[in-house]
Protein backbone atom coordinates (compact mmCIF):
# COMPACT_ATOMS: atom_id res chain seq x y z
CA UNK A 1 0.00 0.00 0.00
CA UNK A 2 1.17 3.99 -0.35
CA UNK A 3 0.68 6.49 1.86
CA UNK A 4 -0.48 9.50 0.17
CA UNK A 5 0.02 11.46 3.34
CA UNK A 6 4.22 11.11 3.29
CA UNK A 7 4.99 12.13 7.23
CA UNK A 8 6.93 15.43 6.72
CA UNK A 9 11.27 15.35 7.61
CA UNK A 10 12.76 17.87 9.02
CA UNK A 11 16.27 18.42 8.09
CA UNK A 12 18.18 15.89 10.62
CA UNK A 13 20.72 17.17 12.88
CA UNK A 14 24.61 17.40 11.91
CA UNK A 15 26.69 16.09 14.72
CA UNK A 16 30.22 17.30 13.94
CA UNK A 17 31.29 18.78 16.76
CA UNK A 18 31.87 18.51 20.09
CA UNK A 19 29.31 20.66 21.13
CA UNK A 20 26.74 19.20 19.06
CA UNK A 21 28.01 15.35 20.22
CA UNK A 22 27.73 16.30 24.00
CA UNK A 23 24.28 17.67 22.87
CA UNK A 24 23.30 13.90 21.56
CA UNK A 25 24.47 12.36 23.99
CA UNK A 26 21.65 15.01 26.47
CA UNK A 27 19.30 14.22 23.54
CA UNK A 28 19.89 10.44 24.02
CA UNK A 29 20.04 9.58 27.39
CA UNK A 30 16.57 8.08 28.69
CA UNK A 31 15.24 7.04 25.55
CA UNK A 32 14.32 3.77 25.08
CA UNK A 33 14.54 3.22 21.94
CA UNK A 34 16.31 4.69 18.81
CA UNK A 35 17.14 3.58 14.48
CA UNK A 36 20.46 3.33 13.81
CA UNK A 37 22.11 2.66 10.49
CA UNK A 38 25.91 3.23 9.24
CA UNK A 39 27.30 4.39 5.65
CA UNK A 40 31.40 3.14 4.58
CA UNK A 41 33.36 4.08 2.13
CA UNK A 42 34.04 0.17 1.09
CA UNK A 43 34.32 1.25 -3.14
CA UNK A 44 36.66 4.19 -2.08
CA UNK A 45 39.00 2.69 0.55
CA UNK A 46 41.71 -0.08 0.81
CA UNK A 47 39.74 -0.89 4.30
CA UNK A 48 35.95 0.36 4.34
CA UNK A 49 35.77 2.82 7.38
CA UNK A 50 32.47 3.81 9.46
CA UNK A 51 31.69 7.00 7.54
CA UNK A 52 28.35 8.08 9.09
CA UNK A 53 26.06 7.34 11.72
CA UNK A 54 22.53 7.56 11.27
CA UNK A 55 20.46 7.28 14.51
CA UNK A 56 16.63 9.05 14.86
CA UNK A 57 14.66 8.77 17.86
CA UNK A 58 10.74 9.57 17.83
CA UNK A 59 11.17 13.01 17.94
CA UNK A 60 14.26 13.40 15.15
CA UNK A 61 16.84 12.36 12.91
CA UNK A 62 21.14 12.89 13.67
CA UNK A 63 23.56 12.11 11.29
CA UNK A 64 26.75 11.48 13.57
CA UNK A 65 30.21 12.09 11.24
CA UNK A 66 32.69 10.14 13.00
CA UNK A 67 35.22 10.97 11.02
CA UNK A 68 36.36 14.23 13.61
CA UNK A 69 35.89 12.03 16.72
CA UNK A 70 38.26 9.60 18.59
CA UNK A 71 36.28 5.98 19.41
CA UNK A 72 36.37 6.75 22.87
CA UNK A 73 34.33 10.50 22.18
CA UNK A 74 31.70 7.90 20.63
CA UNK A 75 31.68 6.20 23.98
CA UNK A 76 28.40 6.88 25.36
CA UNK A 77 27.13 5.61 21.56
CA UNK A 78 28.72 2.54 22.41
CA UNK A 79 27.46 2.09 25.72
CA UNK A 80 23.44 2.88 24.67
CA UNK A 81 24.20 -0.33 21.91
CA UNK A 82 25.37 -2.32 24.52
CA UNK A 83 22.92 -1.33 27.18
CA UNK A 84 19.93 -4.00 27.21
CA UNK A 85 17.25 -2.06 28.19
CA UNK A 86 17.44 0.36 25.14
CA UNK A 87 16.09 -1.14 21.93
CA UNK A 88 18.40 -0.74 19.14
CA UNK A 89 16.15 -0.95 15.37
CA UNK A 90 18.29 -1.50 12.02
CA UNK A 91 17.39 -3.04 8.61
CA UNK A 92 19.93 -5.82 7.97
CA UNK A 93 21.91 -5.33 10.63
CA UNK A 94 24.74 -7.56 10.55
CA UNK A 95 27.39 -5.17 8.40
CA UNK A 96 26.11 -2.31 10.89
CA UNK A 97 26.86 -4.81 13.70
CA UNK A 98 30.58 -6.07 12.33
CA UNK A 99 31.61 -2.50 11.21
CA UNK A 100 30.87 -0.78 14.49
CA UNK A 101 32.30 -3.79 16.66
CA UNK A 102 35.15 -3.83 14.44
CA UNK A 103 35.59 0.27 14.17
CA UNK A 104 34.44 1.24 17.49
CA UNK A 105 34.53 -1.12 20.12
CA UNK A 106 30.82 -1.50 20.31
CA UNK A 107 29.16 -4.51 21.79
CA UNK A 108 25.39 -4.95 21.12
CA UNK A 109 21.84 -6.28 22.99
CA UNK A 110 18.35 -5.80 22.19
CA UNK A 111 18.48 -5.36 18.38
CA UNK A 112 15.36 -5.11 16.57
CA UNK A 113 16.12 -6.41 12.87
CA UNK A 114 13.37 -5.35 10.40
CA UNK A 115 14.48 -6.99 7.64
CA UNK A 116 15.01 -9.97 9.52
CA UNK A 117 11.01 -9.63 11.28
CA UNK A 118 10.01 -9.02 7.60
CA UNK A 119 12.05 -12.89 6.33
CA UNK A 120 10.34 -14.39 9.19
CA UNK A 121 6.93 -13.10 7.95
CA UNK A 122 7.30 -14.35 4.43
CA UNK A 123 7.27 -10.66 2.73
CA UNK A 124 8.67 -11.89 -0.23
CA UNK A 125 10.26 -8.13 -0.94
CA UNK A 126 12.32 -7.10 1.95
CA UNK A 127 14.76 -4.40 0.71
CA UNK A 128 14.72 -1.50 2.57
CA UNK A 129 13.95 0.70 -0.39
CA UNK A 130 10.63 -1.20 -1.92
CA UNK A 131 9.86 -1.50 1.91
CA UNK A 132 9.47 2.76 2.06
CA UNK A 133 8.59 2.99 -1.31
CA UNK A 134 5.24 0.64 -0.55
CA UNK A 135 4.66 1.59 2.80
CA UNK A 136 5.45 5.15 3.12
CA UNK A 137 5.42 6.27 -0.75
CA UNK A 138 9.41 7.66 -0.61
CA UNK A 139 11.56 6.79 -3.56
CA UNK A 140 14.92 6.23 -2.61
CA UNK A 141 17.57 7.07 -5.22
CA UNK A 142 19.61 4.19 -4.94
CA UNK A 143 23.08 5.58 -6.94
CA UNK A 144 23.95 6.75 -3.26
CA UNK A 145 24.51 3.47 -2.22
CA UNK A 146 28.09 3.76 -4.17
CA UNK A 147 28.52 6.89 -2.77
CA UNK A 148 32.22 8.08 -1.36
CA UNK A 149 30.71 8.54 1.83
CA UNK A 150 34.43 9.41 3.62
CA UNK A 151 34.32 12.64 1.81
CA UNK A 152 33.10 15.85 2.80
CA UNK A 153 30.94 18.18 2.86
CA UNK A 154 28.24 16.08 2.19
CA UNK A 155 25.98 16.78 -0.95
CA UNK A 156 22.27 17.99 0.52
CA UNK A 157 21.54 14.88 -1.71
CA UNK A 158 23.54 12.18 0.64
CA UNK A 159 22.59 13.78 3.33
CA UNK A 160 18.38 13.16 2.32
CA UNK A 161 19.14 9.45 1.59
CA UNK A 162 21.08 8.73 4.57
CA UNK A 163 18.51 10.14 6.73
CA UNK A 164 15.70 7.92 4.50
CA UNK A 165 17.87 5.14 6.18
CA UNK A 166 16.66 5.34 9.81
CA UNK A 167 13.77 8.17 9.87
CA UNK A 168 10.96 5.49 9.13
CA UNK A 169 12.75 2.55 11.19
CA UNK A 170 10.80 2.90 14.02
CA UNK A 171 7.60 3.23 12.48
CA UNK A 172 8.35 0.00 10.38
CA UNK A 173 9.21 -2.19 13.62
CA UNK A 174 5.81 -0.92 15.04
CA UNK A 175 4.08 -2.53 12.48
CA UNK A 176 6.34 -5.55 12.33
CA UNK A 177 6.25 -5.96 16.00
CA UNK A 178 2.70 -6.37 15.79
CA UNK A 179 2.25 -8.82 12.59
CA UNK A 180 5.21 -11.19 14.83
CA UNK A 181 2.95 -11.29 17.80
CA UNK A 182 -0.34 -12.15 15.98
CA UNK A 183 1.56 -14.53 13.82
CA UNK A 184 3.16 -16.35 16.28
CA UNK A 185 6.41 -15.54 15.06
CA UNK A 186 7.74 -13.31 17.78
CA UNK A 187 10.11 -16.11 19.84
CA UNK A 188 11.69 -17.20 16.43
CA UNK A 189 12.64 -13.57 15.20
CA UNK A 190 14.02 -13.05 18.80
CA UNK A 191 16.25 -15.90 18.22
CA UNK A 192 17.20 -14.22 15.17
CA UNK A 193 17.84 -10.75 16.81
CA UNK A 194 20.14 -12.25 19.47
CA UNK A 195 22.62 -13.78 16.92
CA UNK A 196 22.73 -10.83 14.93
CA UNK A 197 24.18 -8.93 18.11
CA UNK A 198 26.60 -11.23 18.08
CA UNK A 199 28.17 -11.06 14.81
CA UNK A 200 31.99 -10.43 14.41
CA UNK A 201 33.90 -9.03 11.28
CA UNK A 202 34.00 -11.73 8.35
CA UNK A 203 35.24 -8.77 5.22
CA UNK A 204 37.90 -9.41 3.41
CA UNK A 205 41.26 -9.08 4.73
CA UNK A 206 44.47 -9.85 2.87
CA UNK A 207 45.36 -13.49 2.34
CA UNK A 208 48.63 -13.68 0.30
CA UNK A 209 47.24 -17.48 -1.13
CA UNK A 210 44.11 -15.37 -2.37
CA UNK A 211 45.34 -15.78 -5.64
CA UNK A 212 44.44 -19.02 -6.22
CA UNK A 213 40.76 -18.54 -6.04
CA UNK A 214 40.85 -16.13 -8.61
CA UNK A 215 38.56 -16.90 -11.47
CA UNK A 216 40.53 -18.77 -13.92
CA UNK A 217 43.60 -18.97 -11.78
CA UNK A 218 43.86 -22.87 -11.81
CA UNK A 219 44.14 -22.88 -15.76
CA UNK A 220 47.50 -21.20 -15.68
CA UNK A 221 50.65 -23.19 -15.82
CA UNK A 222 52.91 -22.88 -13.35
CA UNK A 223 55.62 -20.25 -14.00
CA UNK A 224 52.23 -18.18 -15.09
CA UNK A 225 51.16 -19.11 -11.51
CA UNK A 226 54.69 -17.73 -9.71
CA UNK A 227 53.99 -14.55 -12.29
CA UNK A 228 50.25 -13.93 -10.94
CA UNK A 229 51.37 -14.28 -7.17
CA UNK A 230 53.87 -11.76 -7.95
CA UNK A 231 51.53 -9.45 -9.66
CA UNK A 232 48.77 -9.97 -6.62
CA UNK A 233 50.92 -9.22 -4.04
CA UNK A 234 52.17 -5.93 -6.41
CA UNK A 235 48.21 -5.17 -6.76
CA UNK A 236 47.97 -5.26 -2.82
CA UNK A 237 50.95 -2.90 -2.06
CA UNK A 238 49.74 -0.34 -4.14
CA UNK A 239 46.27 -0.38 -2.91
CA UNK A 240 47.45 -0.45 0.50
CA UNK A 241 49.64 2.90 -0.47
CA UNK A 242 47.37 4.43 -2.25
CA UNK A 243 44.32 3.73 -0.10
CA UNK A 244 42.36 2.67 -2.70
CA UNK A 245 40.15 -1.04 -3.11
CA UNK A 246 42.05 -3.41 -5.13
CA UNK A 247 39.47 -3.45 -8.22
CA UNK A 248 40.44 0.36 -8.40
CA UNK A 249 44.07 -0.68 -9.30
CA UNK A 250 43.62 -3.96 -11.36
CA UNK A 251 40.98 -6.45 -11.77
CA UNK A 252 41.47 -10.20 -11.14
CA UNK A 253 40.83 -10.89 -14.71
CA UNK A 254 43.72 -8.53 -15.76
CA UNK A 255 45.95 -10.60 -13.57
CA UNK A 256 45.49 -13.23 -14.49
CA UNK A 257 45.75 -11.91 -18.29
CA UNK A 258 48.94 -10.42 -17.07
CA UNK A 259 50.49 -13.28 -15.91
CA UNK A 260 49.63 -15.65 -19.16
CA UNK A 261 50.84 -12.88 -21.13
CA UNK A 262 54.01 -11.89 -19.36
CA UNK A 263 54.61 -8.43 -21.29
CA UNK A 264 58.27 -7.62 -21.69
CA UNK A 265 57.89 -3.65 -22.21
CA UNK A 266 55.50 -1.08 -21.73
CA UNK A 267 53.93 -1.63 -25.17
CA UNK A 268 53.28 -4.90 -25.00
CA UNK A 269 51.67 -4.10 -21.35
CA UNK A 270 49.19 -1.31 -23.02
CA UNK A 271 47.76 -4.21 -25.59
CA UNK A 272 46.57 -5.95 -23.09
CA UNK A 273 42.76 -5.43 -23.43
CA UNK A 274 41.99 -5.07 -19.23
CA UNK A 275 44.58 -2.51 -18.93
CA UNK A 276 43.87 1.09 -19.57
CA UNK A 277 46.19 3.45 -20.48
CA UNK A 278 45.91 4.99 -17.06
CA UNK A 279 46.65 2.01 -15.76
CA UNK A 280 49.47 1.38 -17.96
CA UNK A 281 50.98 4.36 -17.11
CA UNK A 282 50.81 4.36 -13.45
CA UNK A 283 51.52 0.65 -12.95
CA UNK A 284 53.58 -0.39 -16.29
CA UNK A 285 56.65 -0.08 -14.30
CA UNK A 286 55.65 -2.12 -11.54
CA UNK A 287 53.91 -4.51 -13.21
CA UNK A 288 56.99 -5.37 -15.54
CA UNK A 289 59.55 -5.96 -12.43
CA UNK A 290 56.61 -8.10 -10.80
CA UNK A 291 56.41 -9.91 -14.15
CA UNK A 292 60.24 -10.65 -14.35
CA UNK A 293 60.22 -11.84 -9.96
CA UNK A 294 57.66 -13.93 -11.17
CA UNK A 295 59.50 -15.61 -14.26
CA UNK A 296 62.59 -16.80 -11.63
CA UNK A 297 60.72 -17.13 -8.39
CA UNK A 298 59.80 -20.84 -7.08
CA UNK A 299 56.85 -22.21 -7.90
CA UNK A 300 54.07 -21.89 -5.56
CA UNK A 301 52.11 -25.11 -3.85
CA UNK A 302 48.57 -24.75 -3.53
CA UNK A 303 47.37 -23.95 -0.14
CA UNK A 304 45.77 -26.92 1.78
CA UNK A 305 42.42 -27.02 2.23
CA UNK A 306 40.97 -25.76 5.80
CA UNK A 307 39.91 -29.08 7.89
CA UNK A 308 38.74 -32.40 7.05
CA UNK A 309 37.83 -34.05 3.80
CA UNK A 310 33.96 -34.25 3.92
CA UNK A 311 33.70 -37.74 3.99
CA UNK A 312 30.48 -39.32 2.25
CA UNK A 313 28.11 -40.07 5.46
CA UNK A 314 28.77 -36.44 6.47
CA UNK A 315 27.69 -35.53 3.02
CA UNK A 316 24.69 -37.66 2.63
CA UNK A 317 23.23 -35.92 5.71
CA UNK A 318 23.67 -32.42 4.50
CA UNK A 319 21.83 -33.35 1.93
CA UNK A 320 19.14 -34.93 3.10
CA UNK A 321 19.16 -32.09 5.57
CA UNK A 322 19.35 -29.36 2.99
CA UNK A 323 16.58 -30.96 0.93
CA UNK A 324 14.41 -30.53 3.98
CA UNK A 325 15.33 -27.29 4.94
CA UNK A 326 14.12 -26.00 1.50
CA UNK A 327 10.97 -28.04 1.75
CA UNK A 328 10.39 -26.82 5.37
CA UNK A 329 11.00 -23.13 3.94
CA UNK A 330 8.35 -23.64 0.80
CA UNK A 331 5.43 -25.09 3.55
CA UNK A 332 5.97 -21.70 5.73
CA UNK A 333 6.12 -19.80 2.80
CA UNK A 334 9.59 -18.46 3.92
CA UNK A 335 13.20 -18.47 2.23
CA UNK A 336 15.59 -21.41 3.54
CA UNK A 337 17.77 -19.38 5.83
CA UNK A 338 14.47 -18.41 8.15
CA UNK A 339 14.41 -21.94 8.76
CA UNK A 340 18.28 -22.17 9.56
CA UNK A 341 21.47 -21.54 8.49
CA UNK A 342 23.79 -23.30 6.25
CA UNK A 343 26.51 -23.43 9.05
CA UNK A 344 23.48 -25.59 10.99
CA UNK A 345 23.04 -27.60 8.23
CA UNK A 346 27.03 -28.83 8.42
CA UNK A 347 27.04 -28.68 12.04
CA UNK A 348 24.01 -30.74 12.20
CA UNK A 349 25.62 -33.17 8.97
CA UNK A 350 29.26 -33.50 10.70
CA UNK A 351 27.69 -34.38 14.49
CA UNK A 352 24.69 -36.30 13.65
CA UNK A 353 22.90 -35.45 16.89
CA UNK A 354 20.32 -38.80 17.68
CA UNK A 355 18.69 -36.85 20.86
CA UNK A 356 16.93 -34.04 21.68
CA UNK A 357 19.86 -33.39 24.44
CA UNK A 358 22.63 -33.39 21.34
CA UNK A 359 20.72 -31.04 19.48
CA UNK A 360 21.23 -28.64 22.21
CA UNK A 361 24.91 -28.27 21.41
CA UNK A 362 24.71 -27.45 18.29
CA UNK A 363 26.26 -23.89 18.29
CA UNK A 364 24.20 -22.68 15.49
CA UNK A 365 20.92 -24.30 16.65
CA UNK A 366 18.71 -21.69 18.86
CA UNK A 367 16.92 -23.10 21.17
CA UNK A 368 13.53 -22.29 19.16
CA UNK A 369 14.82 -23.74 16.48
CA UNK A 370 15.19 -27.16 18.13
CA UNK A 371 12.14 -26.77 20.13
CA UNK A 372 10.43 -26.57 16.75
CA UNK A 373 12.48 -28.55 14.32
CA UNK A 374 14.07 -30.86 15.92
CA UNK A 375 12.21 -33.85 15.92
CA UNK A 376 12.30 -33.51 12.27
CA UNK A 377 15.98 -32.75 12.37
CA UNK A 378 16.36 -35.91 14.27
CA UNK A 379 14.27 -37.80 11.88
CA UNK A 380 16.15 -36.49 8.65
CA UNK A 381 19.69 -37.83 10.25
CA UNK A 382 18.39 -41.02 11.53
CA UNK A 383 16.61 -41.94 7.96
CA UNK A 384 20.13 -41.50 6.85
CA UNK A 385 21.70 -43.97 8.77
CA UNK A 386 19.31 -46.53 7.94
CA UNK A 387 20.72 -46.18 4.45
Amino acid sequence: MTNPLQPQMDHPLIINTPASLNRLWQALTGKRRLAIDTEANSLYAYQAQVCLIQISTDEQDYLVDPLPFDSSDLGFLGEICADPVVEKVFHAAEYDVMILRRDLGFTFTNIFDTMIAARVLGWEQFGLGTILEDRYGVKVNKKHQRADWGRRPLSDAMIRYAQMDTHFLLSLRDELYQSLVQGDHLEEAQEMFDEVCQALWNGPDFDPEGYWRIHRARDLDPRAMAVLRELYLYREQQAARKNLPVFKVMGDQTLVDLAQAQPRSLKEARRMTGLSEIQARRYGSGILDAVQRGQTADIPTPPRRNGRQVDEDTLRRYDALHLWRKERAVKRGVSSEVVTTKDALWELAKKAPRSMSDLQSIKHLGPWRVKTYGQEILRVIAEQEHE
